[in-house]
């Protein structure tokens, strides 16, 4: 007898329909499985057996062939456990059951008892997708399969018990709708800006850079701020929408990363300098998202700058420019989303004082000069506001008097972001804009031009600058409630450029 039960396999970031059929028949005992099953969906074999044997079924004394079709779409992970343990007690006639409108996901465990895994919410979306009316799947995915909408889910704590409800002996309950809204929260920041003495303009540029998100660059000796301005830059970041935290929701889920049933605030990520290639844009022999795609629509920050392998910084270069990032292997190609503000902290040379007043730099000119060529020209250029931030004096750093709120800060960006919402229909941001939009957005009058193009010839800037200016120049005016482009707000941007005459 052949049974076929309906499970998913997560590739990229979607997931593809799987049936899985058991045939069941005379021979020597021995299971097979086939379908492009990987290292885990092999080894399922000996979990599945256990479990049968635990839940007091029995596991047939012959040969079962288990095949997952289609047969040309990668098979990966452990989630295809508690469909092939159902189709071998459907095909050895121990469980009759109707399996049309079913969706099976779930880790087994020895005894029986069921496993979270990743990726639930994405399957739980190709299921509604593709018609399904109920998706049972562990009690620990249930929340987060349950944000979808259209399918009923059943949180399954052990096999023995979906056995039971399969076989009408027992009733499990579905699981209450997740609304999404209803769970999505402020990020309640540990740093606020108003505790951060003195660097007006680097809290101006987190500003402009939250509000745009334009990618930053802060500069400086050790001891000056820069990574605590990095970090309360999570403190005036615009809320998520709904449609940005169920699509980061899907990332973490599939990443193996969520730790709740909804991603509810924007993702601050701050790998360390020895991150490997792989780690951070995503790769492996099973594609899966890297730092920069966990920090989508979020921060990714990166300290001690220049200390990045020169193969990892320039890697950067591709999603900086396109806000995505494309992994080729020998199975396929996989895009991951990559649209993250990059927030990057450095010294000025490798001791650190290079250009300080109150304490001398010890590096020779070449020193300083190998130092700051570690991060390549064309990925500076890629980086729209450079800031430097230089050590504080003792009076200003005893200072009391306490400066703007990050909330204060906040609600101007939010606003910022509700103008660029509704400029593009979408919750593309002014750093995201392309050509035609750059021409219809960031038209400037003959003063304003005449500015710029004296920069341009000044600093020698690039095309990519110019565009950068440019897209800065529209944040910066957004902040300001300014529908064109003045003097002063392109004269703002024009600081945040590094220059060279």
């Amino acid at each position: 007898m052949i049974a076929k039960v309906f499970s998913a396999a997560v590739i990229g970031l979607n997931a593809e329909l799987i049936e899985v059929e058991v045939d069941v028949t005379n021979g020597l005992p021995a299971t097979i499985v086939v379908g492009l099953p990987d290292t885990a969906v092999q080894e399922s074999r000996e979990r599945v057996k256990a479990a049968i044997k635990n839940s007091e079924c029995n596991y047939p004394p012959t040969r079962v062939s288990i095949n997952l079709a289609p047969a040309d779409v990668p098979k990966l992970g452990t989630h295809f456990d508690l469909p092939i343990a159902l189709g071998v007690l459907a095909a050895s006639d121990q469980l009759v059951f109707d399996g049309r409108g079913k969706m099976f996901l779930g880790e087994l465990s020895l005894d029986g008892q069921l496993r979270p895994v990743p990726g639930v919410l994405a399957a739980a979306i190709k299921a509604a997708e593709a018609g399904f009316k109920e998706l049972f799947v562990p009690k620990q995915n249930a929340k987060e399969a349950a944000l979808v909408e259209g399918i009923k889910v059943y949180a399954v704590d052990s096999l023995r018990k979906l056995f039971g409800h399969l076989s009408g002996l027992v009733v499990l309950r579905p699981e209450p709708r997740q609304k999404p809204e209803n769970i999505l929260k402020n990020l309640s920041a540990a740093l606020d800006m108003a505790d951060i003495a003195g660097q007006e303009l680097a809290k101006r540029a987190l500003e402009i850079a939250a509000a745009g998100s334009h990618n930053l660059l802060l500069s400086g000796p050790p001891g000056s701020g820069k990574t605590l301005l990095a970090r309360a830059m999570a403190g005036i970041l615009p809320d998520l929408s709904l449609s940005e935290a169920l699509e980061l929701t899907k990332i973490y889920s599939i990443a193996g990363k969520l730790s709740g049933s909804l991603v509810s605030s924007r993702p601050v990520r701050s790998p360390h300098h020895t991150t490997s290639n792989v780690a951070l844009v995503g790769g492996g022999a099973n594609p899966r998202p890297g730092e920069i795609t966990l920090s989508h629509r979020g921060i990714l920050f990166l300290d001690e700058f220049p200390e990045f392998p020169r193969n990892v910084l320039e890697a950067l270069r591709q999603p900086l420019e396109d806000g995505v990032v494309t992994v080729a292997r020998a199975s396929g190609s996989f895009t991951f989303p990559a649209k993250f503000t990059l927030v990057a902290a450095q010294n000025p040379c490798p001791c650190g004082y290079a250009g300080d007043r109150q304490k001398p730099c010890v590096c020779s000119p070449g020193q300083i000069f190998k130092y700051q060529k570690k991060v390549s020209g064309p990925l500076l250029d890629r980086i729209d506001l450079h800031v430097e931030v230089p050590r504080l004096p003792y009076e200003k750093m005893t200072d009391q008097q306490r400066s703007e709120s990050s909330e204060a800060i906040k609600k101007r960006v939010s606003a910022a972001r509700a103008v660029q919402q509704k400029r593009y229909n979408s919750s593309k941001t002014n750093s995201e804009m392309n050509l035609p939009e750059l021409k219809q957005y960031c038209r400037l009058a003959k003063t304003e031009q005449d500015v710029l193009k004296s920069a341009m010839k000044k600093y020698n800037f690039s095309g990519r600058s110019l565009h950068r200016i440019l897209k800065v120049s529209r944040t910066i005016a957004d902040l300001a409630g300014a529908k064109e482009i003045s003097a002063r707000h392109l004269g703002e941007a024009l600081i945040y450029r590094p220059k060279t005459e």
